[in-house]
């Protein structure tokens, strides 16, 4: 099936009419059904077809799947809107393609903003044929199964749930479309819609876990895909405990999500291989400790800037290494950063070991200036039940971490903010530096 074929409803609907395609709540649709509909829709969609965008509300409901798999069959790019920006942000973002003008690149399927390192946002143009790439990638390490069902419970706007249609739609499987995430919920949607696959980033999976203490995964359910951010081994651990199947993966909006994951066959052993293995026909290297990554798969450019050149090699801006077995793993986010003394600490790192401590639930690491070190380490905690003797929480990271990577000052929280997809927002981090104390008497730090 030609890249066109795989990601029209219309051929799906020639293909397999009978077939279950979408299941929203109590409903469920065929690709038959869901054909007619869309055919409606492009009837009433009035744009332009000079690759100008078409804003899409990505709110997870049937409009939106039917709207985009319209702009799909009518090869107009779908801006994608995430519906938790406030009024203000979306206009920003609107006016920010009005200025931006017709999408030149040829095949030109999704447009999804990144959140950004520094500045404005930027629009990662997704293809048509990168998207059908990365799901013949994802094929490729989890294969299909004639009754696979998807759980779409991450936000159809970021590009983890826009891949979830695209790959379920090439494969003409069902989705199973939830209109948000409760933990709580969370097995008795499983379980109505029979799914076998779901992903979830490491958040959403933590809060499953505490919130059903008693929970162990359906023998239906085939995988766990655990991406967007870092899954720390504390929480690989609770879910092998739990002997749930973990697909860890590493991917970016603009290489249309994954690049590495998790072998399928090592899905009950996920932390052995880091961050994955490079999926087929993608190609991943380190760089002078930058992770870099050509194939298929990437995007075609930035919206408004210099399109990428064929066979090109992207740097991703995170930073990380390939050990011997192939297996890549992440040491940091280039955003992320903190350079205290001329020395690199890691956040997630630091998390980490911060997390592996009894007593600490979650921890958001990030650096507070200072006017010797340029920065210090600092970590926003999240207890258990009652936060840990400072004293003893010194004494382990001094037995964990160099001591340039230990946070100098730390402070309780009830929470840890997260942004719209669910991950930690590292940006609102620095919202605790008042409520910061040292943890320890300030000392040489590269001592």
């Amino acid at each position: 099936m030609n890249d066109g074929g795989a990601l029209s409803i219309a051929a799906a609907g020639r293909d397999a009419p009978g077939a279950r395609g979408l299941a929203d709540g109590a409903r469920t649709y065929t690709f038959g059904e869901l054909a007619a509909m869309t055919r409606r829709r492009i009837g009433e969609l009035s744009t332009p077809r000079d690759g100008t965008p078409h804003p899409v509300l990505g709110t997870n409901t049937l409009d939106t799947v039917v709207t985009l798999y319209a702009l799909l069959e009518m090869e107009v790019p779908a801006l994608l809107v995430h519906p938790q920006l406030t009024p203000s942000e979306q206009a920003a973002l609107l006016a920010r393609a009005a200025r931006s003008g017709p999408v030149p690149h040829a095949g030109a399927a999704a447009i999804i903003h990144t959140s950004g390192t520094v500045g404005e946002p930027r629009g990662a143009v997704l293809t048509r044929a990168a998207l059908a790439a990365s799901a013949r990638a994802s094929a490729a390490n989890l294969g299909w199964a004639d009754d696979d069902v998807w759980l779409l419970c991450m936000p159809v706007a970021r590009v983890g749930g826009l891949s979830i249609l695209t790959r379920c739609l090439a494969a003409r499987r069902c989705v199973a479309l939830c209109d948000g995430f409760d933990a709580r919920r969370f097995p008795e949607w499983l379980e109505s819609h029979g799914a076998t696959l779901v992903s979830l980033v490491p958040t959403m999976l933590t809060r499953v876990l505490e919130s059903q203490p008693g929970w162990t995964a359906p023998a239906r359910l085939r995988a766990i895909l655990l991406g967007g951010a870092a899954a720390s081994p504390k929480l690989l651990t609770r879910a092998a405990a739990r002997r749930l199947p973990i697909v860890v993966t590493y991917g970016l909006t603009e290489t249309c999500s994954q690049v590495c994951a998790t072998p399928y066959a090592a899905r009950f052993d996920p932390a052995a291989s880091g961050a994955g293995v490079p999926l087929p026909g993608i190609d991943v290297r380190v760089r002078d400790g930058r992770i870099e990554v050509s194939g298929a798969v990437l995007m075609a450019g930035y919206w408004g800037e210099a399109p990428l050149s064929p066979g090109a090699w992207f740097d991703t801006g995170d930073l990380g290494e390939i050990d011997g077995r192939g297996c890549l793993h992440v040491h940091a986010r280039r955003a992320d950063l903190i350079v205290t003394g001329g020395e690199n600490a890691y956040p997630i790192e630091v998390e980490r070991a911060l997390e592996a401590f009894p007593g600490i639930a979650a921890a958001g690491v990030f650096g507070v200036p200072d006017e010797v070190w340029g920065e210090t380490v600092a970590a926003a905690l999240v207890a258990e039940r009652r936060p840990p003797a400072d004293s003893d929480l010194f004494e382990y990271l001094c037995q964990r971490l160099a001591p340039h990577k230990r946070p100098r000052q730390v402070c309780y929280v009830d929470r840890l903010p997260l942004a719209a997809t669910g991950k930690l927002d590292r940006r609102a981090l620095p919202q605790f530096a008042r409520q910061l104390r040292a943890l320890a008497p300030r000392c040489d730090i590269g001592a």
